[in-house]
């Protein structure tokens, strides 16, 4: 057996669309014609076994919110192996030449939606987040306090621009959402508004301070009829007043909106806090991972909550390691972290030194993250203290309020799924 990893060609598309078929189904999928495949900024990756694709991947190039900035991100899509050739090392071979290729991209950062999160807990991933479909009932929404201030009136093309104007505003204070603004994969203006039956502004003062987009669904019994809504943002709680009694109106027709969103408890969007309860339910679950592929990049100028002082760290990469299977040598978890450095955010904006020191002497004197804890950190879905009792924090205990502060003040939410 010889195994080759390397970038699909166009020659390669009808395995690569069969072995897409045969893992997430559907039915077979049509070879694009080399025109579009070629227009596409999608990178595709695959293992080759004496020839023959025997894995795939795709890696979409988009920017991602984290804390106040536009992070480059490599997303990971569409990983496939043939049956007969799983838990051979495939997915880590993979995924070492895909996000050795991302971090020279420039690349900060990747991200995931898994089927199964243990696989890519291994190469360094971790869930810092969901991206959920959530049921709630009409005739509750319905009862929502009257706005005050805020008018609501159906968007047209030319409304596009104030629409991702919005998104981005509430965006900018997320950590997690996919960027709207230019990004390769984002629809057209003209298909974006041709997706729905309708997407509702919410205006002030003749700005647009929200907006809902929403399919009707089909049906006039509430107990069986569902209105779909991918999004629902605002940035006012009187907007999203407005955008829910908008909704709540279909109650004597549809009796359930299937709202599209993230976070749950303290983390729920603040869109929800204006509801007079939150009788929801759960019914889609999408895990969103993370993995930090360039310390300074991820991190250099991020607006960080100030702490007085510097604060060293270390990270230990042990995702990155090398097996040998069927005969070649596979190394796994893609751009190794594994160094030392020392963080300044005093006036709210990280400056990073790397320090000359090796990660096995660093836990005397800083604290050492695992690749996934730095991932969960960075997120700030973990405080350190929740990180070393997982096991991804070690070394002294001095800076963990440091760590654990700076990384702060930022909600996971995710809006996109890829």
């Amino acid at each position: 057996m010889t195994l080759t990893v390397r970038r699909v060609t166009y020659d390669d598309q009808p395995e690569y669309q069969r072995l897409g078929s045969e893992a997430f189904g559907g039915g077979p999928r049509p070879v694009p014609s080399r025109e579009t495949w070629e227009s596409t900024s999608n990178r595709e990756w695959a293992v080759f076994d004496d020839g023959a694709l025997a894995a795939r991947l795709r890696v979409y190039g988009f920017t991602s919110w984290f804390h106040g900035g536009r992070v480059p991100t490599a997303g990971i899509a569409g990983v496939a192996v043939e049956p007969e050739r799983r838990g051979n090392g495939l997915v880590g071979a993979m995924f070492d030449a895909a996000l050795e290729e991302a971090r020279e991209r420039g690349e900060a950062i990747s991200t995931l939606f898994p089927s199964a999160p243990g696989i890519y807990r291994r190469l360094g991933y971790e869930v810092i987040g969901s991206f959920d479909d959530v049921d709630v009932p009409l005739d509750r929404v319905a009862r929502t306090a009257a706005p005050s201030g805020v008018v609501t009136r159906r968007a047209t093309t030319a409304d596009v621009e104030a629409i991702t104007a919005v998104h981005a505003a509430w965006a900018a204070g997320q950590n997690g959402p996919i960027s709207r603004a230019e990004e390769p994969f984002w629809t057209s203006p003209e298909k974006y508004v041709e997706e729905y039956t309708g997407i509702t502004l919410a205006v002030e003062d003749g700005t647009v301070v929200g907006f809902a987009s929403w399919t009707r669904g089909s049906g006039d019994t509430p107990a069986t009829t569902v209105m779909e809504v991918d999004d629902l943002i605002a940035l006012t709680p009187d907007a999203a007043r407005a955008l829910w009694r908008t909704l709540g109106s279909f109650s004597t027709v549809v009796g359930t909106a299937r709202v599209a969103t993230s976070g749950s408890g303290a983390g729920i969007d603040p869109a929800w806090l204006v509801l007079p309860d939150l009788s929801l339910r759960r019914v889609v679950e999408h895990p969103y991972m993370l993995r930090v592929l360039d310390v300074e990049r991820a991190l250099e100028g991020a607006w960080l909550a100030p702490v007085a002082g510097p604060v060293p760290f270390a990270v230990a990469d042990t995702s990155t390691r090398t097996e040998r299977r069927g005969g070649a040598d596979l190394s796994h978890g893609g751009a190794d972290l594994s160094g030392a450095w020392t963080i300044d955010v005093s006036a709210g904006v990280a400056h990073l030194e790397r320090d000359q020191i090796d990660v096995v002497d660093a836990h005397h004197d800083r604290p050492v993250l695992t690749a996934n804890g730095l991932a969960l950190l960075y997120a700030g879905a973990q405080s350190a203290r929740n990180l070393r009792m997982a096991g991804h924090l070690e070394g002294t205990e001095k800076w963990d309020s440091a760590l654990t502060a700076m990384f702060s003040g930022r909600q996971v939410h995710v809006r996109d799924y890829f």
